[in-house]
């Protein structure tokens, strides 16, 4: 009861975070605007317009990043852990024979997929809105922006919120609270 009060809680304070994370996007595309503004030849208004066909493919776009983004980690940590496993297994026929295990193996998987691994998704953060500017227009980085901003907060929530549902799912059949029939 204690750990699922405690997952909840986590969730409740990821949330708060999350929220915090948001008003930062938003009030950096919103500097972001600003000095697209200031540079607009016209020297009138900037708005961003999602009707816009350029706006709206970027935003179309954007909103896809995060869902790739997370894909490519997730499958980043997944072939790790099998390295991890690989080597685990290893260890333990090696321990059963008498040799001693060796955890420094074990880091050096863990460090050199977390350095090699992630970059991939490093670099689509990273290049995805330098290369949208530079090769289509402001009105498409404007789109694409604004779609990783709300794709990326609807996926943090749920993320967050089901990691800790999970967990309380499984503790609670671990607990012998559900009974399959």
């Amino acid at each position: 009861m204690l750990d699922a009060a405690g997952n909840t809680t986590a969730a409740i304070g990821k949330g708060f975070a999350i929220g915090s994370a948001c008003l930062v996007s938003l009030a950096l595309f919103g500097a972001y605007i600003v000095r697209v503004e200031e540079n607009t030849a016209s020297g009138g208004s900037f708005q961003v317009n999602v009707l816009e066909p350029t706006t709206f493919a970027g935003l179309i776009v954007g909103a896809m990043i995060p869902y790739a983004f997370s894909a490519m980690t997730m499958s980043a940590v997944g072939e790790a852990a099998n390295e991890m496993i690989i080597e685990i297994k290893s260890q333990f026929i090696k321990m059963k024979e008498g040799e001693p295990c060796n955890p420094d193996r074990c880091v050096a998987i863990s460090t050199e997929a977390s350095l090699k691994k992630m970059i991939a998704p490093g670099a689509l953060v990273i290049f995805t809105p330098v290369l949208t500017g530079m090769l289509f227009s402001k009105n498409a980085l404007n789109g694409l922006l604004a779609g990783i901003i709300v794709s990326g907060i609807q996926i943090a929530f749920s993320f967050s919120n089901t990691g800790g549902a999970w967990d309380n799912a499984k503790k609670s059949i671990e607990s012998g609270t559900y009974q399959s029939n």
